[in-house]
């Protein structure tokens, strides 16, 4: 069931310092939602809203570890195992997570049945805010210690980036949320000090306290300056590509000029031919003749081309899994525009910014070759969102990285845009909020397909502006584009 935010009566209890306490039972999707959106208003009231995203990710860290621990209550008794026993824990702890994940919603309501919840308070006293989880299944001294450990464990790391980049297997993969944690609060200008996590009656409480004289947002990293260098370092944009862009631009120019410059560099010719000849065209016969194939793509059509080629030129990337990605997401924002949003002028756009959306991640991975799939991998498996956590470990995303190379290569602002807001819709300027919404619907589209994200983490605005109210609905239109995409694949 979706709850219902009354911001009024959040503002008022952060105003007058009256704890604010959220309970629930299973702590499905939604529910983490509805949470995160109070506590950015709760934090916003005291003109601390730009710790939301970090405070956060510690809420959810926390919050998931308490609904394991009441689910390890459970699965416990069921098996007749006794949770303070050394052996029987072993014992327990070899199959709990791949029978409980496997058959989760019976164990979550065991625990609904069992009275086991957890409880989110929020509570602003001075210049101190608290956040505290709380459950009540009771922490025990040796899981308590093993936490400590996990803490004390975070100070071999001096940076976010280092301790993703470490490697860390399986059966440390919990106690990385708890590295991370630590070091987001370093990221604010806290240390460990500012969590803590102990019984107090008959809760288990894990605190998180944000003295907000303390806090400092760290400013850019070391890595992302790195990154800015690399950009710095990138050549303009190719003579001829620019060439061509002048003579697009200058309403002198005939057709048949536009197409004996694109005949001078061959694979930007076979590029063209390819593309008029491609599904996408549905042409009776073959066009081999550049002049038609110009005529064919419009001059809009060819300058966006143009964007594409000439960025494939000068990153020179063999990540053929990006590119691969890109294509598809490039045909799902295509049709999407085409059978949504059914403006004319949208199609081209929405085409070039699904082929060039991923772009900075190839300056990305230059810079540190395996972050990124360090971070796709823990976003996956804690359900975050991938695009806060480069800002978190990077100092910068790959989107805001693209945005930064469309600008000194002067793409125009809704191709901008489209890269630099692919993740974050709801950030670009109305004027191109189609394109943006459309590239961004296209990359979830391909991201739900891989299985990398969920329903819930769509965002609802944009299902909305396509008419799309449900799961099912969505996955019925994912299903006839990836049958339309297969296809075509079929005739390249």
């Amino acid at each position: 069931m979706a709850h219902k935010i009354d911001e009024n009566q959040i503002r008022k209890a952060a105003r007058n310092a009256v704890p604010l306490s959220i309970k629930t039972y299973t702590l499905p999707h939604e529910t983490e939602n509805y949470i995160e959106e109070v506590l950015g208003i709760y934090l916003d009231e005291s003109g601390q809203g730009e710790l939301k995203d970090r405070i956060a990710y510690c809420m959810r860290e926390l919050a998931v570890n308490a609904k394991k621990a009441n689910t390890k209550r459970v699965y416990f008794v069921e098996k007749n195992l006794d949770l303070s026993d050394k052996l029987d824990y072993e014992e327990g702890m070899r199959s709990f997570k791949e029978e409980t994940l496997g058959n989760i919603n019976y164990y979550l309501e065991k625990q609904k049945e069992a009275g086991l919840y957890i409880k989110v308070v929020f509570h602003t006293k001075g210049k101190v805010f608290t956040m505290s989880i709380r459950n009540n299944s009771l922490i025990s001294r040796k899981e308590q210690m093993r936490i400590y450990d996990r803490i004390a464990r975070s100070r071999a790391f001096s940076s976010m980036e280092e301790a993703l980049t470490s490697v860390l297997d399986d059966s440390e993969g919990a106690g990385l949320g708890i590295v991370i944690l630590v070091l987001m609060l370093k990221k604010i200008g806290l240390n460990e000090e500012a969590f803590d996590i102990d019984v107090e009656g008959d809760e288990t409480v894990a605190r998180l306290s944000v003295p907000f004289s303390d806090v400092h947002i760290e400013n850019i990293s070391e890595l992302s300056q790195e990154i800015v260098d690399q950009i710095d370092k990138l050549p303009q944009f190719p003579d001829n590509i620019v060439q061509l862009q002048k003579l697009i631009n200058d309403p002198e120019s005939e057709i048949s000029d536009i197409a004996r410059q694109v005949s001078m560099d061959p694979s930007l010719t076979a590029d063209l031919l390819k593309i008029v000849n491609s599904a996408q065209f549905m042409l009776p016969k073959k066009v081999d003749n550049i002049v038609e194939a110009v005529k064919l793509l419009g001059l809009k059509g060819l300058k966006n081309q143009l964007y594409t080629y000439g960025t494939q030129k000068v990153l020179n990337t063999k990540q053929k899994d990006l590119w691969d990605h890109s294509a598809k997401t490039a045909f799902l924002s295509y049709n999407l525009a085409r059978n949504f949003k059914k403006k004319r002028d949208l199609l081209d756009d929405a085409y070039v910014g699904g082929i060039l959306h991923d772009m900075g991640k190839i300056i990305f991975s230059e810079v540190h070759p395996h972050l990124l799939d360090r971070i796709t991998a823990y976003c996956s498996a804690k359900e975050i969102n991938r695009n806060l956590f480069e800002d978190f470990s990077a100092g910068l995303n790959h989107a805001e990285i693209g945005g930064m190379i469309a600008k000194k290569w002067n793409f125009p602002e809704s191709l901008v845009s489209a890269i630099k807001y692919h993740h974050e819709p709801h950030l670009a300027a109305p004027e191109f909020r189609d394109v943006v919404e459309t590239v961004y619907l296209a990359n979830a589209i391909a991201n739900l397909e891989n299985k990398e994200i969920h329903f819930d983490q769509v965002d609802p605005d944009v299902l909305r502006s396509f008419g799309i109210s449900s799961e099912e609905q969505l996955t019925m239109i994912m299903t006839k584009l990836n049958e339309a995409f297969e296809e075509s694949q079929k005739n390249m």
